[in-house]
């Protein structure tokens, strides 16, 4: 489904300008109502689209989730297309010319990949199975905000019905199996992993930032600045003094230093 929406995007852009002034990236309210996996895919997007040198607005929504094509944020309204989620969106932006990983080697266009996908199956489901299923989260909150921006008692039902959503689907990779401590050890290896990579180098790939570089960011930035009761995660990211460093140089150089909305 998603390259037939790619190649119907490819025979419809192909005649326009390269990159549109009125695209939008649409999530929900962020001080308000954004969960904080919600807000590290999104901000995982709109490093990607900084990155490449892209504009674009947010517009922020309360039924942003009912609105996008897949359920999930972030997603971005180019011409008369809504493509959502950070895979297929890189393979949107790649149909109007830029790719960040066009320089790199087949063979490094495949690791690039493979943390990229190490990420998605470690990183994210440790981040929501910590938003949903640790009491603390949930209760003080994930449930909060999620349910916020609803009247009574939609408030209270929503988040309930969206924690067994997302229970179904870690179930399905056997997340739900997994203790605490257990999901803090995956979520160790995957840091150990991005450190050995990164090492001493500025971007994960040499010289230049790719699509890594914009994942990488927006989970572990989310997860160490984010005022959570359970700061476990953000205390295993600390360790690893080099991606603390390399979050707080994205920081700088997309966000401060061009006025750059998180």
């Amino acid at each position: 489904m998603t390259s037939m929406l790619m190649e119907a995007v490819k025979i419809e852009l192909g005649a326009t300008e390269r990159w549109p002034d009125n695209v939008k990236l649409y999530q929900q309210y962020q001080v308000e109502q954004i969960t904080f996996p919600d807000y590290a895919a999104c901000l995982s997007v709109k490093t990607f689209l900084h990155m490449c040198g892209l504009q674009f607005t947010t517009e922020l929504k309360v039924n942003a989730e009912e609105m996008s094509p897949s359920g999930r944020v972030p997603f971005i309204q180019l011409g008369p297309f809504l493509v959502s989620e950070m895979e297929p969106i890189i393979a949107c932006v790649k149909t109007r010319g830029f790719q960040l990983c066009s320089e790199l080697t087949d063979i490094h266009k495949s690791e690039m990949k493979a943390y990229m996908a190490l990420i998605g199956n470690t990183l994210v489901n440790a981040e929501h199975y910590l938003a949903w299923f640790n009491k603390d989260v949930f209760d003080e909150v994930t449930k909060p905000r999620y349910g916020s921006m609803y009247p009574w008692p939609l408030d209270g039902i929503l988040p309930y019905m969206k924690q067994r959503e997302v229970r179904k689907r870690l179930a399905s990779l056997e997340w739900t199996e997994k203790s605490f401590e257990e999901v803090c050890e995956e979520v160790l290896t995957c840091c150990q992993a991005l450190s050995e990579r990164l090492d001493k180098q500025d971007y994960f790939f040499g010289k230049k930032p790719t699509e890594l570089d914009a994942m990488v960011f927006g989970h572990l930035f989310t997860l160490l600045t984010t005022d959570l009761p359970n700061r476990e995660f953000a205390l295993i990211i600390q360790k690893f003094d080099n991606l603390v460093n390399f979050c707080q140089r994205i920081d700088q150089k997309y966000y401060k230093n061009l006025n750059n909305d998180y």
